[in-house]
C-alpha cells in the first residue's frame, strides 16, 4: 500500500511538471523497480522490560488457643474452649487458602497441646507479620459476654484483663530477640525499641480489627484492653489475642457451639485480619 500511494503521488507531481503522461509513468515504474529492490529499513525492537520479581506473600500466623490435655474453659453446657478455637482457626485459613497475597499457619490444625513458647516459636519460624490467637475463655463474671481483643502490657489495663491474663499464663519470658553476644547496655536498648515498635503494631492491628467487626458481632463493654498475655511477648511479630466470646455466659456459649454462627464469625474475622496481616508487611 505505501509504495502505491508513492507511485501515484510521482505520477500527479510528474504531471504537474509538464511531463506527458507516458514519460511521467515510465519515470515512476523506474523508480517504483528501485524502491522494491531497496532493503527494508530496519525498526528499533521495543525495549522488553524485566519481568517483576514476585512478591512473597504477607504470613498470617492463627494459634487455636489450648488443645490436647488442656481443654481450656468449659461452658455450662460442657462445650470446650479447645475445640471452638480450633473450628475457628481451619475455617479462617480455609476462607484465605485461595489468596496468593497472604499465607496462613496455624500453631496445630488437630487436638494437641503446645506450651506458650512453642506457640510463639512458630511464629517466629515462618517470619510472621502477625500473630492472631483465638480464644473463648471463662470470663471473671457469668455477665461478660462478647468478642475483645488484647494486645501485651506489662500492666493490666483493669482486673478484667489481668485475672484472664493470670490464668492463660503457663511461662514466663521472653521470646524472638536473640540478643547473645550483645553487651547488656547495648541490648537493653535495642530490646527497648524492638518494644516499643512491636507495642505500637499490635494496638494497630486491635483497633483495626474490633472497629471492622464492631458493627457485625456482639462486643465486650470495652472491648480493647491490654494485660501481660505470656503469648503475646515477642517483641518481633506484632501480637493479638481475640476472645471470640465467653462460655462461661450462656448466650456466648450457645453461639459459639452453633456451626453456622462460628462460619458467620470466622468469615467476619478474615475480612478484617487480612488487610491488617497485608498492611504490617509492608510497614
Amino acid at each position: 500500500m505505501m509504495q502505491r500511494r508513492l507511485f501515484i503521488r510521482y505520477v500527479l507531481g510528474s504531471l504537474a511538471a509538464g511531463l506527458s503522461l507516458d514519460a511521467a509513468l515510465n519515470a515512476a515504474s523506474a523508480q517504483e523497480k528501485v524502491a522494491r529492490k531497496a532493503p527494508p529499513v530496519p525498526r528499533d525492537k521495543p525495549a522488553q522490560r524485566p519481568a517483576p520479581k514476585p512478591v512473597a506473600p504477607a504470613v498470617l500466623v492463627l494459634d487455636p488457643g489450648h488443645g490436647g490435655r488442656d481443654p481450656g474453659a468449659i461452658g455450662v453446657s460442657g462445650t470446650h474452649e479447645k475445640d471452638i478455637t480450633l473450628s475457628i482457626c481451619l475455617q479462617i485459613r480455609d476462607i484465605l487458602k485461595s489468596r496468593r497475597d497472604i499465607k496462613v499457619v496455624l500453631t496445630r490444625d488437630n487436638d494437641e497441646y503446645l506450651t506458650l513458647p512453642s506457640r510463639v516459636s512458630v511464629a517466629h519460624k515462618h517470619n510472621a507479620d502477625l500473630f492472631i490467637s483465638i480464644h473463648a475463655d471463662a470470663a471473671p463474671n457469668r455477665s461478660a459476654r462478647g468478642l475483645s481483643a488484647y494486645s501485651r502490657s506489662d500492666r493490666a489495663s483493669d482486673s478484667f484483663a489481668s485475672t484472664l491474663a493470670e490464668r492463660e499464663n503457663r511461662v514466663d519470658g521472653v521470646y524472638g530477640l536473640d540478643l547473645r553476644g550483645t553487651d547488656k547496655e547495648t541490648a537493653a536498648i535495642l530490646l527497648d525499641l524492638a518494644r516499643r515498635h512491636n507495642h505500637n503494631a499490635s494496638l494497630g492491628a486491635k483497633r483495626r480489627i474490633v472497629n471492622g467487626i464492631g458493627n457485625r458481632v456482639q462486643l465486650l463493654d470495652n472491648p480493647m484492653r491490654s494485660a501481660n498475655f505470656a503469648v503475646l511477648r515477642s517483641p518481633r511479630i506484632p501480637s493479638v489475642l481475640i476472645e471470640t466470646g465467653f462460655l462461661t455466659n450462656p448466650q456466648d456459649e450457645r453461639i459459639l457451639r452453633d456451626a453456622k454462627s462460628r462460619a458467620l464469625l470466622a468469615r467476619h474475622l478474615a475480612d478484617q485480619i487480612a488487610p491488617v496481616t497485608l498492611d504490617l508487611r509492608e510497614a
